[in-house]
């Protein structure tokens, strides 16, 4: 799972790096980047780590899997120093073994168990969080630079997180036909292409940085507090402790390679305009 993230971050993020700004709530942003065939791939590799995410929902919490989601982004740098030539400082190398003890904590530290049912109302609040999220969103659209980055990063967060939400217990249908036929696999959809959106229009405002912090954080900590409150995701007694440093050492170390990382985009986008390949746009890393 970790391992398809990182490769779809890195193959996403070429594409839209080739894509023209956008200044406005357009769906339209989705299907220009759906013209790059190293789009399509890396959405491929995505669409794959996004099965693999759903079924470890079905038994682990929710705290688990979200930090393992944003841990991709570690496979993303070190596959951008084996093929784009990136530059492994050692800060760099510290926050990639920040991140693997992160993750190693939490594996340690997560009880397997099933998921409680949401019932009527928790579907009519994901249902409510998707319109307010979107309403915010056309707004936050019109915010430029760090501020609508940070804006737009952290409506998209919101939006996956949701999308993790519904995603637990749904992943416990015993049937295609009862999954299909539950309002939750809607619910997930419609929130991941929000989140899909909202994520691209934010990286094409001024910092990459802003965005993708603003949106690992609003992505995983709504969702590891609903899993634990609501969902029944567990924790082995005695190991709270555990779980707590390990899942903000992985957060701290997906913000700091996501720092590191953005330079060396920018720089590779540059060299391509230079060369009259790039015509707009900033880079860009979507998710689940």
């Amino acid at each position: 799972m970790i391992v398809a993230y990182g490769i779809a971050n890195l193959l996403q993020s070429v594409a839209a790096a080739r894509t023209t700004l956008h200044h406005t709530f357009d769906p339209g942003l989705l299907l220009r980047l759906a013209s790059h065939r190293t789009y399509l791939v890396g959405l491929g590799c995505q669409v794959g780590g996004f099965v693999l995410a759903f079924l470890a929902r079905r038994d682990l919490p929710l705290f688990l899997v979200q930090a393992s989601v944003a841990a991709g982004l570690g496979v993303t740098a070190i596959l951008g120093v084996l093929v784009l030539k990136w530059r492994l400082p050692t800060a760099e190398v510290a926050l990639l073994v920040l991140l693997f003890a992160g993750i190693t904590g939490l594996v340690l530290s997560a009880q397997p168990a099933p998921s409680r049912q949401l019932g009527t109302a928790g579907l009519a609040a994901l249902a409510v969080a998707l319109a307010l999220i979107a309403v915010l969103g056309f707004f936050a659209v019109r915010l430029h630079g760090a501020p609508g980055s940070v804006a737009l990063g952290s409506l998209a967060g919101l939006a996956f997180s949701a999308a993790a939400v519904a995603a637990r217990p749904l992943a416990s249908a015993s049937t295609a036909e009862a999954l299909v036929r539950d309002p939750l696999l809607y619910l997930l959809v419609a929130h991941s292409v929000v989140g899909q959106l909202l994520l691209g229009l934010a990286m094409q405002r001024g910092s990459t940085t802003a965005a993708v912090a603003a949106m690992d954080a609003a992505g995983a900590v709504p969702a590891a507090i609903v899993g634990l409150l609501l969902l029944g995701d567990r924790i082995w007694p005695g190991r709270e402790w555990l779980a707590g440093l390990g899942f903000l050492a992985t957060l701290a170390a997906v913000i700091g390679l996501t720092r590191y990382a953005e330079p060396q985009h920018h720089h590779e986008v540059a060299r391509d305009r230079d060369r009259g390949m790039v015509p707009a746009g900033v880079p860009v890393r979507p998710r689940r």
